[in-house]
């Protein structure tokens, strides 16, 4: 037999390469490229076994076994996932260190096994005593949840496979911990990673077992590990937060049995993770009326508006280049938002820093919140405070044109309820009739300009942040 080979492969992209470098020609990044032994391919000969043909079957058809949905009735969660998990799927769900995800999981966890729903927890990170510490912290403790510290792959997959008691819902914390003891590399790395996740993931849609996977996360966030993990799983999730808030916030970033760009938001509490059933109340609850540079976007984030604060700070800049800082926003929107605000409205910020933050930890993706962006730096630039009543939200082209965005009547509704007055959106087609009114007083524009007027005209006195 030909004896195995050795490849180098990317623990960031996951590309192959037949010899070692100091960087990965794929990605780009430096000292990334691993050893990892390779199995040689059957001699030829003797592999001439023939495979066999498919049953192929009616797109119109009937499944044999439609089974319900389960859910654990943390109501952010099942939100996310789109009403509850699905039998025989695999969920990845990554996060920064110490965000929360183990705590997630566990509430979980312990939520489904009091509906009896057989639930083992395996931890590869963890011993189990660790874990009853946590669960007793939270509450938990008496929860029927079966424990397990273990990192061979093999020893997971018999436990599934048990002829025992059906297992509903799984959870390998994490992914990166586990091994297939067949493949010559180290846990953690790509090949390691793929092959246990697919081995797992075979003997789930088999017995019809719910898998959640916790993924570590690299330095820009993204889940570690080879992209093709991402492509294995039915969902994805993200849990989000800044260590120094207590909102934390679950977005669900492809799912196969519900919506995408869907969250959760959840706070930090000493119990443990409590849902927020109103985030938008919370967001704005420590805003301050008639501050320069602050102005309320009325954001959607997958079918749910968002009410958050956008705060904005011009000052003058001592530096030859100026600072140009951003938090919760992209930065490479904000540079286009002020080049548009200074060719097509006149407004001069090349000598002034600039910073952006969107309260409360949140992140804000959609270009819907381009026309709340806009109106906060008018609003410090000039140091004119923006009507404390009024909430924005439209997209800015680059000739300086304020373009619709998706459900204006969804976000109208939501602020209204909310208790605001008014609203500053883009410029609508035709009405329809017998359209309802809307609930707020509508300021439809069409151009940066008319944004900036309208600031001047009805903004409120002046008051430079504290």
């Amino acid at each position: 037999m030909a004896k195995p080979t050795k490849n180098y492969v990317c623990q960031s992209c996951g590309a192959v390469a037949t010899k070692w470098s100091g960087k990965c020609d794929s990605c780009n990044e430096w000292n990334t490229l691993s050893e990892e032994v390779v199995q040689a391919a059957v001699p030829k000969g003797m592999g001439t076994k023939k495979g066999r043909s498919l049953e192929l079957v009616d797109l119109s058809g009937q499944s044999h076994e439609r089974l319900p949905r389960l859910v654990t009735g943390i109501a952010e969660f099942d939100r996310v996932t789109g009403g509850g998990v699905v039998p025989g799927s695999a969920l990845l769900i990554g996060g920064d260190p110490g965000i929360g995800k183990s705590t997630l999981l566990l509430q979980v966890v312990c939520a489904l096994s009091k509906k009896n729903a057989r639930c083992v927890y395996v931890s590869g990170e963890e011993a189990v005593d660790q874990v009853r510490l946590r669960a007793d912290r939270l509450g938990l403790a008496n929860s029927p949840v079966e424990l397990a510290s273990a990192t061979n792959v093999r020893d997971i997959v018999a436990t599934m496979e048990d002829g025992g008691r059906h297992i509903d819902l799984l959870v390998v914390d994490s992914i990166q911990t586990v091994y297939v003891d067949n493949v010559d590399s180290a846990p953690g790395t790509v090949t390691q990673v793929r092959t246990s996740a697919q081995e797992i993931i075979r003997v789930a849609k088999k017995r019809n077992i719910i898998v959640l996977f916790v993924g570590h996360v690299t330095k820009d966030g993204q889940i570690a590990g080879p992209r093709v993990l991402e492509h294995l799983v039915d969902t994805v999730l993200y849990f989000e937060g800044d260590r120094s808030h207590q909102f934390r916030i679950l977005r669900a970033v492809k799912n196969r049995f519900g919506p995408t760009d869907e969250i959760g938001v959840f706070e930090m509490a000493n119990e443990g993770l409590v849902e927020v059933a109103n985030p938008s109340a919370l967001f704005l609850s420590q805003r301050q009326p008639g501050v320069t540079g602050s102005v309320v976007l009325a954001a959607l984030e997958g079918t749910r508006p968002v009410l958050v604060e956008v705060q904005a700070l011009v000052s003058v800049s001592p530096l030859g280049t100026p600072r140009r800082a951003v938090i919760g926003y992209d930065s490479g929107r904000l540079s286009m938002v002020l080049a548009v605000l200074e060719t097509r409205v006149g407004l001069q910020f090349s000598g002034c820093d600039v910073y952006l933050n969107i309260a409360g930890g949140i992140r804000i993706n959609e270009p819907a919140a381009d026309l709340a962006v806009a109106a906060a730096l008018i609003s410090a630039l000039n140091n004119v405070a923006a009507p404390a009543d009024a909430v924005f939200f439209g997209e800015i082209g680059l000739a300086g044109e304020i373009r619709q965005v998706p459900q204006p009547d969804v976000r109208l509704k939501e602020s209204s309820k909310l208790g605001f007055g008014k609203a500053t959106i883009p410029r609508r087609k035709v009405a329809k009739e017998g359209k309802k009114p809307d609930p707020l007083v509508v300021s439809e524009l069409a151009h940066l300009q008319d944004l900036a007027d309208l600031l001047r005209d009805e903004g409120g006195p002046r008051r430079a942040i504290a």
